[in-house]
């Protein structure tokens, strides 16, 4: 069995288990994309998801691959946010007590949002790093379950289900847009959608500030960066000097990787939100990458991965690039 293959099953099995916790996301038509780039334009609305982002998905199936047994004492996290609250969602849906880690960067919106899950939150440290060593030395106190945010096979195959709803929903889609961090999402994508249909494109899409994922592929191995303020707060983080899947398989998979400005982001937001959708700034890469000198090839699907900012700051956000 290759491996392609044994992702794809993966995905599938992961698909089937998280169902009774996860909303089928639409994929929506826009029109203004679509006219402004020559290309149909349809955008996979994850910020639907209960926890407000896609990664409910891995979440859920990392905690529901446990056994009653392993998950008694609770589980714990680190996160920029979006996994935090994900974790904490399942592991009220699931009765299971969560600890979740966040350095002092995360924003306010998030850490309000993590607090009224009523998990217990931990907020040390300067960066992701930071916290995923605070997270470590807590889960082996207390006997507790890590699950991790990105390089994890069960977390990484409940990401891929994005991409099995996807070739569902959308059969003529040709290029995949896909926000770049740690890799968990874009590697299950990418290696459910090569299975089934090696032709279509999967593209990943950073910031330019602190691109971690972008600048270990340059380099040929992982490394390590200073975190930066960007408004794709949630693309944060490094992805481990110890990596055990998401590098390889985002180099194996990912046709293209671009990085985009935080004047793209902005401009992407505020396009976002005049024709009413509230996305992040992580969630919404994909469509800055629209207007990049890149390969479009058919009809073309960004993945808005979240939703997870406050409504003041992205009133801000589109009065500021809006009219730009």
């Amino acid at each position: 069995m290759s491996d392609l293959t044994l992702w794809s099953h993966r995905v599938k099995l992961a698909a089937r288990h998280i169902n009774p916790y996860i909303v089928r996301t639409p994929v929506l038509p826009s029109v203004r994309l679509s006219e402004e780039t020559g290309h149909p334009v349809w955008l996979k609305c994850e910020q639907f998801q209960p926890s407000g982002a896609f990664k409910l998905r891995g979440a859920a199936n990392a905690l529901l691959a446990r056994t009653s047994e392993e998950r008694q004492h609770g589980t714990i996290t680190y996160s920029t946010g979006n996994h935090g609250l994900a974790v904490a969602y399942m592991g009220r849906q699931l009765g299971i007590p969560s600890t979740i880690c966040i350095s002092t960067r995360v924003p306010e919106a998030k850490v309000k949002a993590l607090r009224e899950t009523g998990a217990r939150l931990v907020i040390q440290g300067d960066s992701q790093d930071d916290a995923k060593q605070v997270a470590e030395n807590i889960a082996r106190t207390n006997r507790l379950i890590m699950i991790e945010p990105f390089d994890d096979a069960d977390v990484i195959a409940g990401q891929g289900t994005v991409g099995l709803e996807i070739l569902a929903q959308l059969p003529d889609a040709g290029t995949v847009l896909v926000p770049l961090s740690g890799g968990g999402l874009i590697s299950g994508i990418s290696a459910f959608i090569k299975a089934q249909r090696p032709d279509i494109r999967v593209v990943g899409v950073s910031m330019d500030q602190g691109a971690v994922m972008y600048e270990s592929l340059r380099r040929g191995h992982p490394v390590e960066m200073p975190e930066v303020s960007s408004l794709a707060d949630s693309l944060q983080g490094g992805i481990g000097v110890n990596n055990r899947f998401t590098f390889q398989m985002v180099r194996e998979y990912v046709d293209d990787i671009i990085v985009v400005t935080e004047e793209e982001i902005g401009q992407a937001m505020a396009i976002l939100g005049q024709q009413g959708l509230i996305v992040e700034g992580a969630g919404a890469v994909g469509v800055a990458a629209l207007f990049h000198h890149l390969e479009l090839r058919g009809s073309i699907v960004a993945v808005l991965t979240g939703r997870n900012v406050s409504l003041s700051a992205f009133c801000r956000i589109i009065e500021h690039y809006g009219s730009r």
